[in-house]
């Protein structure tokens, strides 16, 4: 009886700690819906594009809304992030699923500034 109370106890603190997880703001955080690039788009880009599309970077610069929307309809960028056409962007891993769709609303609203 001691053996089976060990393992059903051990069992249930495994099931407690691989079923526990963390949440991120932005993982939680309600859809943007109307994104624009001032308001929601700028930002999730500074953050997670910058850093390797800047000006002098090696890669092409994604800092302004013209060259932000320029790689969205001329380049892979929504495929990039999306993952769907080689690896997925940024190369630190993919974003929350909320912040690309958020980018992906923009692109199909028209790509508001």
């Amino acid at each position: 009886m001691k053996k089976l109370t060990i393992i059903a106890v051990f069992i249930t603190f495994i099931n407690l700690f691989f079923s526990c997880q963390s949440n991120t703001y932005d993982e939680i955080s309600p859809l943007v819906v109307n994104p624009t690039y001032a308001k929601d788009v700028g930002i999730i880009v500074q953050t997670n594009c910058v850093g390797c599309h800047a000006a002098n970077a090696q890669y092409p610069a994604l800092e302004t809304y013209t060259q932000l929307k320029d790689a969205c309809q001329n380049g892979d960028v929504l495929c990039r992030i999306q993952g769907a056409c080689g690896a997925v962007m940024p190369q630190t891993g993919a974003m929350p699923q909320n912040t690309v769709v958020t980018i992906l609303n923009w692109a199909k609203s028209g790509y508001p500034n």
